[in-house]
């Protein structure tokens, strides 16, 4: 019952996490900070129109408006198919649907645009994770932490998966603890921190007695 709970808290929280990143549209530098496209180089130029329309989807998706939101990003994709952050905002669209090919499907598009995108490897990962493919959300986790070693949510997400789903304590714990370093003092992460820390030295106290 305890690691239920815990895991839905967890799963709770990432939906949380996503949202923030729904804002980052597709910005590939470390700001989450909401904005429309910004073009990385060797990506076109989109005109202010676009921009607007694309900021009106990530607002929609914000604020819960996933239909208006999905019709928006994909009307944007029909004039500017290389942004892959657009491509990431239909999958997390996709998965909080439960539709896991489609969003799988626009992972891979946002990835064969730019293999290193860390945000798509992080989607990659929690897709991964909920279909029980620890590995390969490992994987997806850290491929993303190499692209950018700020990446803080897929820091967080290792953190996740080696605490709850592989029982790694020690592991889990580097994670959350560069988690917050790189985004400050979150209360919750915090206490998560302390209750492994907790579990840790019950566990190594075990070990030496035994």
């Amino acid at each position: 019952m305890w690691l239920q709970r815990c895991i839905d808290r967890t799963m709770r929280r990432a939906l949380t996490l996503s949202a923030v990143l729904l804002l980052a549209g597709c910005a590939s530098g470390p700001s989450q900070r909401a904005a429309g496209p910004q073009p990385d180089e060797g990506e076109p130029v989109v005109p202010p129109a676009a921009r607007i329309a694309y900021e009106r989807a990530v607002s929609m998706m914000s604020a819960g408006e996933l239909v208006d939101a999905e019709l928006g990003f994909q009307a944007f994709l029909l004039e500017y198919p290389d942004y892959p952050g657009a491509h990431v905002n239909l999958a997390i669209l996709f998965a909080a649907r439960g539709d896991d090919l489609a969003a799988e499907a626009s992972l891979q598009d946002a990835l064969a645009i730019d293999p290193d995108h860390p945000a798509a490897l992080n989607q990659l990962g929690m897709l991964y994770r909920r279909q029980g493919k620890f590995a390969e959300a490992e994987a997806a986790y850290n491929k993303a932490i190499e692209a950018r070693p700020d990446y803080a949510l897929a820091q967080y997400n290792l953190g996740v998966l080696n605490d709850l789903y592989l029982q790694r304590l020690e592991q889990a714990l580097v994670h959350y603890e560069r988690y917050q370093e790189l985004t400050g003092e979150d209360p919750q992460v915090a206490k998560w921190i302390a209750d492994l820390k907790r579990r840790i030295g019950t566990q190594r106290t075990a070990n030496v007695t035994e």
